[in-house]
């Protein structure tokens, strides 16, 4: 037992090596600020200077700040005779920023430093999911399998090796999940304990004290303090939770097992899904509570009429910036000529390109036209796959109520489904690797319907046998695919042949090249 538990720690984390691996070697690649990290690299720096966000040189990209970068100066911000007149609204809450600002803190102002807090976070997600598929499925092979595919999508890749935010979403989204399925094993093992020591009935024992819970609530949270669409996943995950609870309490042969977990439960799930994630969102703005030059902070009011009425107009005009903040979101509607709908994603159909210069010398390949890309998208062979493994989900819930695809639609839907609303009742701008906090689950489902293939441990030998041959040519596949993508994910420099050979679709480019 010990030795399987030990496997169960060594295997993932030589898995996440591998994916780490991918993920750190020519981080400082390219040598350039690709696509909004022209934005959060220089909010990230502001915020460990200033403790807020300030304005920097030139217009919406920054031009000029991002060849000052480039060129090793960190002189990039406005002159304003007033630190307020330069504060700047910004559209995320700070937390993904502060992760970002760690790596610049740690390496310095330059590509690899922006961008190691990234590479640290997609890898340490492979570890995660690695850790949770084993969990729900009791196999170190499947969790295994889980962290080798997130290791080999494309699209993680990318996000993973570029200072943008949406890999911290993903990285809290999955730890809040992975913390609530713990504690969905930790709660039935008290209220197992419970029906072997006492008389079972009623409503069931309280269950005290849930660390994994709460620890889910302060990810979440987390999550939420990255971007705000974290919301969707505290949400649902809490909802999740509680069902688990009920569900829990009526295996048990409760009599009344709903209103135990409604009086028992509820309460602490409050704290720990509502309470716990609200201070931690709260808490990411402390640099713009104690800062006098933040965006609507109205430093001198707050502080003109004693300690109480500094609390009260602080917490007022935050209020009021995030309200201005949910106004920005529901308001953007500017064409990009990357953007995409919600129903486009699943199918890759118009991935977004990060990196293209237009201005490389022939000598760069050995080749008359060369190319340098680095094109947000996800591993064909994951994503088409996952889409049939998801539809294989629906029909296994619906004919078994297993908790685990339960909960592995319910990441999908969550992640995904809220955007269609955006689209259509707001036309709102939006990009491919918007999906990028539902590639684990995604991923989840591949593994578990890998399960249905591989077949129970007292199955037939041939059975076995014929189930791992399948899911082993799917992983090699798939490797197969990644390999063959991985110069344009990574701004390889390639002839401009190898790389129109791969882009698999037409609508992965604005325009062929001339």
């Amino acid at each position: 037992m010990q030795g399987g538990a030990l496997l169960g720690w060594l295997a993932p984390l030589a898995v996440a090596i591998f994916g780490g691996i991918l993920r750190f070697v020519r981080l400082g690649e390219p040598k350039a600020v690709v696509f909004d990290e022209t934005f959060y690299v220089k909010d990230a720096y502001s915020l460990l200077r200033y403790g807020v966000e300030m304005a920097t040189l030139g217009d919406a990209k920054n031009p000029i700040a991002d060849r000052r970068l480039i060129a090793g100066s960190l002189d990039i911000f406005k002159q304003c005779a007033q630190p307020s007149e330069c504060a700047s609204f910004v559209a995320h809450p700070p937390l993904g920023k502060w992760m970002i600002g760690v790596g610049e803190w740690l390496f310095g102002m330059n590509p690899f430093g922006w961008r190691f807090a990234a590479a640290l976070a997609g890898t340490l997600s492979i570890l995660v999911l690695a850790r949770v598929a084993r969990r729900m499925t009791r196999s170190t092979l499947l969790g295994c399998l889980a962290g080798l595919l997130l290791a080999l999508d494309g699209l993680h890749l990318v996000l993973s090796r570029t200072g943008l935010l949406d890999i911290f979403l993903m990285f809290w989204v999955l730890c809040g999940f992975a913390c609530a399925v713990a504690d969905r094993d930790w709660a039935r093992h008290r209220l197992v304990r419970w029906y072997e020591s006492a008389a079972g009935s009623g409503t069931g024992p309280r269950l005290g004290w849930r660390p994994w819970r709460l620890a889910a609530g302060a990810c979440l949270g987390a999550a939420c303090a990255v971007k705000w669409s974290g919301i969707f996943f505290l949400i649902g995950f809490a909802v999740l939770s509680l069902m688990w609870d009920m569900g829990a309490r009526r295996a048990l042969g409760l009599r009344e097992p709903y209103r135990g977990a409604l009086a028992y439960d509820l309460p602490g799930g409050f704290g720990a899904m509502a309470l716990a994630p609200a201070l931690v969102f709260t808490a990411s703005w402390s640099g713009w509570f104690v800062s006098a030059d933040g965006w609507g902070r109205n430093w001198e009011r707050a502080t003109s009429s004693g300690p109480l009425f500094f609390v009260f107009d602080s917490v007022r005009s935050w209020v009021q910036y995030q309200l201005q903040v949910l106004g920005f979101h529901s308001g953007l509607e500017a064409y990009h000529p990357y953007m995409s709908e919600p129903w486009q994603w699943p199918l890759l159909l118009r991935p977004v390109s990060f990196h293209y210069p237009t201005d490389l010398p022939p000598s760069a390949c050995g080749a008359d036209k060369c190319a340098q890309a680095v094109l947000g998208v996800g591993t064909p062979m994951i994503w088409y796959a996952a889409a049939l493994a998801l539809l294989g989900l629906v029909a296994w819930y619906v004919s078994s109520r297993d908790w685990r695809a339960g909960a592995t639609l319910l990441g999908v839907a969550v992640g995904w489904l809220p955007w269609f609303y955006y689209a259509i009742a707001d036309n709102r701008t939006m990009y491919l690797f918007y999906m990028i906090p539902v590639v684990p689950f995604m991923v989840l489902a591949l593994v578990l319907v890998a399960g249905l293939v591989l077949g129970r441990q007292d199955a037939p030998a041939t059975r076995r046998a014929t189930g791992a041959a399948v899911v082993g040519a799917y992983a090699l596949v798939t490797l197969i695919n990644f390999w063959w993508l991985y110069p344009v994910l990574t701004a390889e420099t390639i002839t401009h042949a190898q790389w129109w050979a791969r882009m698999l679709m037409s609508s992965w480019v604005t325009a062929a090249p001339k």
